[in-house]
């Protein structure tokens, strides 16, 4: 369950941003007489990017009609329909614990043997499918994966500027790190707690608390296991989401100083995107980034084994391992692939 502030700023989302998109995505459903788009507060991308709707909690499908406005079928109370309806841009908000059956009505209501694509339709849930199918018999459901990834591939202006404020926003967590802090546990804290005050949608954080010992960013929770002890050396990732925009920054610290050491030879690996060999130099490397329904989907890396580059103008979080003098150094930051002939930008 999510826990910051989910709000809608039509100045940074306004209504012609997500116009625009469900028409581009109306254009390319040749064949498709609608469209359904899962989410739950683990795979919450594809909504969120056509319609602005990112859940608390539970789960949800919306149905774009090829000819008619979106409406989304919630498995939320009826008390909760205010909120959707202020932070959406949805025609309707259908209220029922069955989301794929009455979402297969709506659509055989319109026509009784729809041709109907599913995004990311491998990671729907058996149940959810069988509920589909009962809703509307008569129906076609096809794979639209492709077709959606296809048309989310390049970041429209907005998306940058939503990644740039959630990369602005991890800085400053970042940035209030002290070293000299008792434990591991309370550093994590400051950066949770600034990002929340910087207005983060949501934050996880993660650290490898001793470079010496693991090299790895691991999510620590001290009432349950017990709180690691803090190295000489160590590293701190902050996943912030803001506006339905995720992305990943890290920094390495020495208990007597932030370590820069890495920062240049990161940027120039990364300006070399979407091609991997600059970034194949290193110990370790994931590139992420949203083609569905999963934020931070890796996307290439050195244990990717099926990678898929990133296109031009798409926005994804690097995150490597650095060897520098024989020790090592996590980074991580987003960045924007540049088009053919441009280098790929860090954000700052």
């Amino acid at each position: 369950m999510r826990r910051g502030l989910i709000a809608r700023s039509k100045v940074e989302l306004p209504d012609a941003v997500f116009d625009a998109r469900l028409d581009r995505l109306r254009s390319a459903m040749r064949g498709l007489d609608a469209l359904v788009v899962y989410t739950n507060n683990t795979r919450p991308a594809a909504v969120s990017w056509l319609v602005g709707f990112v859940p608390y909690w539970s789960e949800a499908v919306l149905v774009l009609p090829r000819n008619a406005a979106p409406v989304l079928v919630v498995a939320l109370t009826f008390r909760v329909k205010p909120w959707i309806e202020r932070t959406s841009r949805v025609a309707e908000v259908v209220h029922t614990p069955r989301i794929g059956i009455e979402a297969a009505r709506l659509i055989a209501g319109r026509k009784a043997d729809a041709a109907v694509g599913v995004v990311d339709l491998d990671h729907l849930s058996a149940g959810i499918v069988d509920d589909l199918r009962e809703g509307g018999p008569q129906l076609s459901f096809f794979d639209a994966s492709d077709l959606f990834a296809t048309l989310r591939a390049s970041a429209d202006p907005a998306e940058i500027m939503l990644a740039a404020r959630a990369s602005a926003i991890a800085s400053a967590a970042l940035s209030c790190i002290d070293p000299r802090a008792a434990g591991i546990g309370a550093i994590l804290a400051m950066v949770e707690g600034e990002a929340r005050r910087q207005g983060a949608e949501e934050v996880y954080v993660a650290a490898a608390p001793d470079l010496a010992r693991e090299r790895r960013f691991v999510r620590i929770d001290s009432v349950t296991s017990g709180e690691p002890a803090l190295g000489a050396r160590f590293a701190v990732r902050a996943s912030v989401a803001y506006k339905g925009s995720w992305v990943r920054r890290a920094v390495t610290v020495d208990r007597d100083g932030v370590v820069s050491a890495g920062d240049v030879v990161f940027a120039e690996a990364v300006a070399l995107l979407p091609g991997e060999s600059a970034l194949s130099q290193f110990a370790s490397f994931t590139v992420e980034g949203c083609r569905l329904s999963q934020p931070l989907e890796a996307l290439m890396g050195s244990r990717v084994a099926e990678p898929r580059s990133p296109g031009a103008g798409a926005v994804v979080s690097v995150q490597a391992r650095i060897e520098v003098d024989g020790r090592p150094v996590l980074l991580a930051a987003p960045a924007l692939v540049g088009g053919p002939g441009e280098v790929a930008s860090v954000f700052a």
